[in-house]
């Protein structure tokens, strides 16, 4: 048995099943996480969708998957009956036949992945160095109770914007919701308190005066960290517990996966 980590799909079909064929994947046999972002910009984002589905549906062990930026601007398109963006690329997803179907298994998927067995967790931007792994996965479940439950059109009303932009426990409903999906999804800058940027998104060098790349602060504990959303990074941290793999597969770059257990990777151009 092998455990892959793969990251932003972003409706690259064909990058997809060229990287199955690369690790040899095993369905019953072998274990899938992916790092968000499965769709948006790419050409094939209905493909990834009902590939990815069907993959986390296996009876022995079904793929995990997290929820990204990307998947979550398209629940809310769908469940708020708003317009797409010019470069979105959600045409054939919200026009096909399974689209509700997909829309509620979409919906149902988490912000992080925690395995206590292997000591390891995913979320799609990572793990702000604020919070415990305990702690941020119990903020993950707040979020996805909101998503399973019978108002989450209400949720996906709200959810863009940029305040709050720093972490309080003390923040409630709505804007504590919004927060919580912020640093999961959209973290790349951040200050020691906490303290987002929603601005820089290119390398590490820009980052902007006070801020850092989150994973150049002292996290609270030592776990590694698989995420993706940062194509910037290429696949680089410089800090050996913290995995990216969005290497920018939409943008013309690669699409990658890694073994979890050995931290091997394999790509396929695209």
């Amino acid at each position: 048995m092998a455990r892959y980590a793969i990251g932003d799909v972003q409706g690259c079909y064909k990058s997809l099943t060229c990287l199955l064929e690369k690790i040899s994947y095993r369905p019953k046999k072998d274990r899938l996480w992916f790092a968000g972002d499965l769709v948006n910009r790419g050409p094939e984002s209905l493909e990834c969708l009902r590939l990815i589905k069907k993959l986390s549906e296996e009876e022995i062990k079904p793929a995990k998957i997290v929820l990204g930026n990307h998947d979550l601007h398209l629940l809310a398109l769908y469940y708020t009956q708003s317009s797409p963006k010019r470069k979105d690329t959600f045409e054939e997803i919200l026009s096909a036949p399974d689209c509700d179907e997909l829309m509620t298994w979409l919906r149902h998927q988490p912000l992080m992945v925690w395995s206590k067995k292997h000591n390891i967790m995913m979320s799609h931007a990572g793990l702000p160095h604020i919070w415990s792994v305990e702690q941020a996965f119990n903020l993950s479940l707040e979020v996805s109770a909101k998503l399973t439950g019978s108002d989450y059109v209400e949720f996906f009303e709200v959810m863009y914007g940029n305040d709050p932009s720093n972490w309080a426990s003390s923040l409630q409903g709505l804007d504590r919701l919004r927060a919580i999906t912020n640093y999961f999804t959209r973290m790349r800058f951040i200050q020691s308190s906490g303290e987002l940027d929603f601005t820089a998104k290119e390398s590490m060098s820009s980052a902007p005066e006070n801020y850092k790349p989150w994973f150049e602060f002292t996290q609270k504990e030592a776990i590694p960290v698989v995420f993706g959303h940062w194509a910037a990074l290429e696949g680089v941290t410089h800090q050996p517990q913290i995995h990216a793999l969005d290497t920018g597969c939409v943008w013309g770059g690669a699409l990658t996966a890694m073994n979890l257990k050995t931290t091997e990777r394999f790509s396929c151009q695209c």
